[in-house]
């Protein structure tokens, strides 16, 4: 049946092909829950953010500044960059959206990696170009099969690094070579939503990069280390000539005034950062060796959460694990829209939560 023909109105072609991003889970049994399914701040905010957002309910009749200039400030500074080249939007997802909007349409080609994050695709199909999946060896982005995936019709490649699900990152000697081996043409896009938590000389999140080329963009998130999760506040560092593209095409207030408040004493609170990071690199490595020694594998992160891979074939399986954490309070994430069925991902809570998950699937495997 044609589009013409239908009862009520269409979506253009292809928008019911794509697969809904379903969030991770908030709730759960039992009179304390504790959420590790969306790898959210366990810390909380930064105190100076929480002021900054309560000063901003005092104007909330006024209109944002569209050009959020004191956030880009804040940000510039901090990572000794031009501001100009910074577009801040309603989360990196926005950020992410507005690329493919830009830059992608019928007949283009856009690559992801196989366990990428589940918005690239989303991004690529609904402007109406095809999603090229690239297959990962051992979890990690393999540059070698990106680069095969690239036709004439490529024009982007998404790279989440470090990437989520599966928390593994790609060293920067790779990321140079893969963008070497990409045609001017490209835009390589390097998602680095979790690139503060990543303490590894072979890294960088995509800022130098972006100053020496012409074709790549990072994109960054304040829902991460800096816990701002509920205001949803990203920006991206862009070569000018795509920063220019971003602001015609973004709504021109496309982040609230609280956010911008907020967002801006975030990114200068580097003890709240530091003291988040310490968290993490206390729990992470607790937690990977805590339930490998439970006889399951997970994969190694560099993020704020691990990957836990769970037998097929018995009753201990990845499906029944979740449903005896979340009837005890500990709401995970399944892993089956990635294609990974047999796996959750948990992320890193308080000690409470740490300890208590730990405790519970120790009790599911005996």
């Amino acid at each position: 049946m044609t589009r013409t023909n239908q009862n009520h109105p269409q979506p253009k072609p292809g928008i019911l092909e794509i697969a809904a991003y379903v969030p991770g889970k908030s709730g759960a049994k039992g009179s304390k829950v504790h959420k590790l399914s969306s790898n959210e701040s366990p810390i909380g905010a930064s105190p100076k953010a929480l002021e900054a957002y309560s000063a901003a309910a005092n104007t909330l009749e006024l209109y944002p500044d569209g050009s959020a200039a004191i956030l880009r400030s804040a940000i510039a500074n901090r990572f000794g960059l031009l501001a100009e080249n910074i577009v801040c939007g309603a989360g990196s997802d926005e950020l992410l959206q507005l690329l493919a909007h830009a830059y992608l349409g019928q007949g283009d080609e856009a690559i992801y990696s196989q366990y990428g994050f589940l918005v690239y695709p989303i991004a690529i199909q609904s402007n109406g170009a095809t999603a090229v999946v690239a297959p990962e060896k051992d979890y990690l982005a393999d540059v070698d099969a990106i680069l095969s995936c690239v036709t004439e019709r490529t024009r982007m490649v998404f790279i989440a690094n470090p990437n989520n699900p599966t928390g593994r990152y790609l060293p920067f000697s790779e990321v140079k070579r893969l963008h070497a081996g990409l045609p001017s043409s490209v835009l390589l896009v390097l998602d680095a939503a979790y690139a503060e938590y990543v303490r590894r000389n072979d890294y960088e999140a995509g800022i130098e990069l972006v100053a020496t080329s012409g074709n790549v963009v990072m994109t960054r998130t304040f829902s991460k280390i800096h816990g701002l999760a509920a205001l949803r506040l990203g920006w991206a560092y862009c070569p000018a000539h795509v920063a220019d593209v971003l602001n015609r095409v973004r709504g021109p207030f496309n982040i609230s005034a609280p956010a911008i408040a907020a967002g801006a004493a975030a990114i200068v609170d580097q003890d709240f950062v530091e003291r988040a990071i310490a968290h993490n690199e206390e729990w992470l490595p607790w937690m990977t060796a805590e339930i490998a020694a439970l006889g399951l594998e997970v994969t190694p992160s560099c993020g704020n959460f691990v990957l836990v891979h769970f037998p097929a074939d018995t009753k201990q399986n990845a499906h029944a694990a979740d449903i005896w954490l979340q009837e005890r309070g500990f709401v995970v994430r399944r892993m089956d829209a990635y294609g990974l069925p047999g796996a959750l991902r948990i992320s890193i809570g308080t000690e409470e939560a740490n300890r208590g998950l730990v405790a519970t699937l120790k009790a599911f495997l005996s």
